[in-house]
Order: structure tokens, then C-alpha cells, then sequence
């Protein structure tokens, strides 16, 4: 007889969407399979692909920033959905009343919206039965907030980290040394074996960084 696999409580599936090649995240609880989508930034009809070949039903959108590529269709896909949005933190209101200009820029769709919860650190978030820690991480914008499952030893952290390098800082309401310390005082706490998807590009893990990333090692940081 053979034993039966156990299911894992969380599942995700990566859709990179935008020319930007943003990193939108499906997330899903196993047992009642309804899902989110956290930082849809554009193409929703791959969006929409996306949620019918995982057989999920989506109950809410959530947003890590409020950059074009990460939330430029947020607004018009919970309207076309039928679901909330919840996040980022309100210090990105900036942004995202500028999501219609800012995708005349840069040749993404964008509409302004408000989201039905701004979201603190310490907040909780769920999708059916999990339930995700918000950890506010500003730096690359001032609003940034990051979505941690500690069960699954997995994070979704937008634009703070990336695998070899970090967010930019250059854009209006950036600050370096907020998101240094966003990182190493709030990301590296939770654990060397987390594994993140970051806004953009492949998975790593903070352990990694820590010892490989030239921005923010322990090594380079001393």
C-alpha cells in the first residue's frame, strides 16, 4: 500500500507580467483552494489564465507597493473580479495616485485606487485558512510591505531584495539606509532558510543573501 503524499497548506505559482517581467505571485490555501494574487501589475488576461489552470477562486488582490509594475491593473482587476485589495501601507498613497501617469511613462496600464485596507506592520492577512504576517519594509518606496507565511518558511518581498542586489533607491520617497535597515533588522530575523520571491527575477533565500548579496552580506556589512 502506498502512502498518500501530504499536501503542503500553501501553494504558489509565479506569472511575470508587464515588460518589466514583474513577478506577480498566485498564492493558495490547499484545503479551501481560494487564492490571492499578490502584486498584480499588469496583463490581466494571463492573470485570468492563471487563475482557471491552478482551479483556485480568488478572494482578495494584495499589494506590496505602489509601483506601476506591481499594482498598475490592481484596481481594474478587483473590479472585474468582484474582490477586495488590501495593502501596501498608506505612505505609498503617493504612488498609487499617480498610477495613470506613471503608466503613460512607462507604456504599462495604470489606474488610481483605494484599497479597501491599508495595511501596518504587525497586521495579518489570510487566503481561505493561512494566515500571512505584513512586515513594513520602506526603503524602496515608503509604503513597501512585505508578506511572510512563517509555516512554509516562505516570504514575498516585493522590491526590498532580489537574488544578488536590492531595490532601487533613486525614485521620489526612496531612501538607502531605510531599506538597509528594512532588510537586516526586519527580513534576516525570520530566518536563513526562508526562501522569497522577489519583485523580479528568480527565488533565493536570506541565507543566501547573507553570505553572496554585494549589497547587503554580512560580509559587506560587516
Amino acid at each position: 500500500m502506498t502512502e498518500t503524499a501530504v499536501q503542503p497548506p500553501m501553494k504558489v505559482a509565479i506569472i511575470p507580467v508587464t515588460p518589466l517581467e514583474q513577478n506577480c505571485t498566485l498564492v493558495w490555501c490547499t484545503r479551501t483552494m481560494k487564492a490571492a494574487f499578490i502584486d498584480a501589475g499588469g496583463d490581466p488576461e494571463r492573470l485570468k489564465a492563471a487563475i482557471a489552470k491552478a482551479g483556485v477562486t480568488i478572494e482578495k488582490l494584495l499589494v506590496t507597493h505602489g509601483h506601476i509594475d506591481h499594482c498598475g491593473v490592481t484596481g481594474i482587476l478587483a473590479k472585474d473580479l468582484g474582490v477586495p485589495i488590501e495593502g501596501p501601507h498608506e505612505a505609498d498613497r503617493f504612488w498609487i495616485s499617480r498610477l495613470e501617469d506613471d503608466g503613460k511613462r512607462w507604456g504599462i496600464p495604470g489606474e488610481p485606487f483605494e484599497p479597501n485596507r491599508w495595511l501596518q506592520d504587525g497586521d495579518k492577512v489570510t487566503i481561505g485558512e493561512l494566515e500571512l504576517d505584513v512586515i513594513h519594509c520602506p526603503g524602496h518606496t515608503p509604503g513597501h510591505i512585505v508578506f511572510h507565511h512563517a509555516p512554509s518558511r516562505f516570504a514575498i518581498v516585493g522590491d526590498v531584495l532580489f537574488q544578488g542586489s536590492i531595490g532601487r533607491t533613486d525614485f521620489p520617497m526612496g531612501n538607502h539606509q531605510d531599506l538597509i535597515d528594512s532588510i537586516t533588522q526586519k527580513l534576516w530575523p525570520l530566518g536563513s532558510d526562508v526562501t522569497f520571491v522577489p519583485g523580479h527575477g528568480p527565488t533565493s533565500t536570506f541565507g543566501r543573501e547573507r553570505q553572496t548579496n554585494s549589497y547587503v552580506s554580512d560580509y559587506v556589512l560587516g
